[in-house]
């Protein structure tokens, strides 16, 4: 029996994200995503509607041997009947590499709305995890991360 809870299904479009983002597919990413869906991006950047967000990791993805995720979803959350909250952290391992790199680690949100062809992306922002000034905070998402490689 297949789980269409709300719950399943951002879980499962999470996933999807981070398959897309590893396999360099900027249209596949982008069709996650509500036609105005938004993107947070790790430096800050505002990339607004599928269009703009296919633009913008063409050119990443064709020039760039992108790492990939590996992340735990911290918490799923409901917040209307056709509105989910998803919080995760996410490491990146470079091409070519075995180990996460830890400046590249990132606290992750995705806020998903429920269309008529299924849940959408609205929006994604994929932060830093910095800590400044604590640095076993740092430590603990690394390790953490590190245990989903093994």
């Amino acid at each position: 029996m297949t789980d269409h809870s709300p719950d399943a299904a951002v879980r499962a479009l999470y996933r999807r994200l981070l398959d897309c983002w590893d396999r360099r597919d900027h249209l596949g990413f982008a069709a996650l995503f509500s036609p105005e869906g938004s993107i947070v991006g790790f430096d800050g950047s505002n990339i607004n509607g599928r269009r703009e967000i296919t633009a913008h990791l063409a050119p990443i993805f064709a020039d760039h041997p992108t790492p990939v995720y590996v992340a735990k979803i911290r918490e799923v959350r409901l917040l209307a009947a056709d509105v989910v909250l998803l919080r995760a952290v996410a490491g990146l391992v470079p091409r070519g590499k075995s180990d996460i790199e830890p400046a590249l680690n990132a606290i992750q949100s995705l806020v998903a709305r429920l269309q008529s062809d299924g849940w959408r992306i609205e929006l994604f922002q994929n932060t830093p995890a910095a800590f400044h000034g604590r640095p076993e905070l740092a430590a603990e998402i690394t390790a953490e991360l590190r245990a989903l490689l093994s």
